[in-house]
């Protein structure tokens, strides 16, 4: 049990992820979290509005799997897999988020964005929705998410994956460099 309750090294779980693709590249599946997001919609209706949504989601409908298992794997690690602690930060990270006033009392989750109390300030709010919106189109535009290009995509050696990644990376760095410290 032990084995569980502490972190996997990098390249067990990466020979996990590795294999997980060449299953799905044999069974002629593609991988992607975004995709579930069209899935849904079209499951919903959307099809009655855009010709986007009008496609066969059943032949797609063992991806939704992807989604329910890593809903219910997240649960599973959080609650019993954990032995209660949250991985640690670096302390540089901790010094970050204390200049901007951040706490680092929950690790990967600060309150100030997190909590119930966060909700209830406009600016959270604001926020929330516009990132919200920025990354649903990016990732409609891009052609798909973070996972699907860089785990999948670039597993087939996809240029157009490659070019996503690369982009995916840039935005991070001006977003965190360069955007979170005039917004925080």
């Amino acid at each position: 049990m032990d084995f569980f309750l502490q972190p996997w090294s990098w390249f067990f779980s990466g020979l996990l992820i590795a294999i997980t693709m060449l299953v799905l590249l044999l069974m002629g599946k593609r991988f992607g979290m975004s995709s579930n997001l069209r899935t849904f919609c079209t499951i919903c209706g959307a099809g009655k509005f855009s010709t986007f949504f009008r496609f066969n989601w059943k032949q797609d409908n063992w991806n939704l799997f992807v989604v329910l298992g890593a809903v219910i794997g997240g649960f599973l690690a959080s609650n019993f897999l954990s032995n209660g602690k949250i991985p640690d930060i670096s302390q540089s990270t901790k010094e970050g988020l204390k200049q901007i006033q951040f706490s680092t009392e929950n690790n990967y989750l600060p309150k100030e964005l997190f909590s119930i109390e966060a909700l209830q300030n406009p600016k959270t709010i604001i926020l929330l929705i516009i990132g919200g919106l920025l990354i649903g189109f990016g990732a409609r535009y891009a052609g798909g998410c973070t996972s699907g290009h860089a785990i999948f995509g670039l597993s087939n050696l996809q240029r157009p994956s490659l070019i996503a990644v690369i982009g995916f990376f840039i935005g991070g760095l001006i977003m965190i460099h360069l955007i979170f410290p005039l917004i925080f």
